[in-house]
């Protein structure tokens, strides 16, 4: 057998290939022969290296970015470091990231004016930062996940917004726990507001949303109602034994 010292420099020398580099044909190709396991394993890291290969690459030019579910504290944060220009951050269903590292990260974004953190899971304190550090903010999803709980109301995230997006022009917080008084909050503190999507919104009351300026202030506007046929789906999730996220 040929020692190790017999291999051709170039193999030995040669520095790894940048896996982000490859043609999107190529790389939707390799992906086709993958198995399920193999996918689910591997394919995060390789959406986060070209993630990280598209920041360096925008050399701070970076206007606005999308890591659904993949994103993590330390990507966001890399991501804040090196785009202080960033205008739109969309991350949806990023479980790994956490309120201490949206926090950390939008200090570093005075410029932005979107934000997407639907169904993350964040408090009332961590948009209370993202207010406060992003003067701009224009236009704030922030769906949770389904309550079952009875009885159950918060409107720290309500008042968060309200004291701190003065400039809010889109606004969605569907199966959010805010009451009548989390509403006010966010009508008295953005005056701009013209899109408002208040789906499964069970604890605010019609009563309350006629008496209010809505029709004056609000283009787009979405109720908590809901139909029949969702109401059936909705009661049978919460009966569902299984806890759900």
């Amino acid at each position: 057998m040929a020692s190790s010292s017999s291999m051709p420099s170039l193999m030995k020398d040669e520095e790894p290939r940048n896996w982000a580099e490859l043609p999107s044909e190529l790389t939707f190709s390799i992906l086709n022969r993958l198995g399920v396991i193999d996918i689910l394993q591997n394919a995060p890291k390789d959406l986060e290296s070209m993630c990280r290969n598209a920041v360096d690459r925008s050399q701070g030019g970076l206007l606005e970015i999308d890591i659904w579910d993949y994103g993590t504290d330390d990507l966001l944060n890399y991501i804040a470091d090196r785009s202080s220009n960033l205008r739109s951050l969309k991350l949806p269903n990023c479980f790994l990231v956490t309120d201490e590292g949206v926090a950390k990260a939008v200090v570093k974004l005075p410029l932005l004016e979107e934000l997407d953190i639907s169904f993350c899971g964040f408090t009332g304190d961590s948009v209370r930062v993202v207010g406060q550090s992003c003067p701009k903010m224009k236009m704030f999803l922030a769906t949770e996940f389904l309550h079952c709980e009875s009885n159950c109301e918060s409107n720290d995230i309500a008042i968060a917004i309200g004291e701190t997006m003065p400039e809010l022009r889109y606004l969605e917080l569907g199966w959010n726990r805010l009451n009548n008084t989390g509403l006010n909050a966010i009508l008295d503190g953005c005056p701009h507001l013209e899109h408002l999507d208040l789906s499964f919104c069970f604890n605010l009351t019609h009563v309350s949303l006629m008496e209010m300026r809505l029709p004056e202030r609000i283009r787009v506007l979405r109720l908590p109602d809901v139909s029949a046929a969702d109401l059936v789906m909705i009661l049978n999730w919460c009966s569902n034994s299984t806890p759900l996220l």
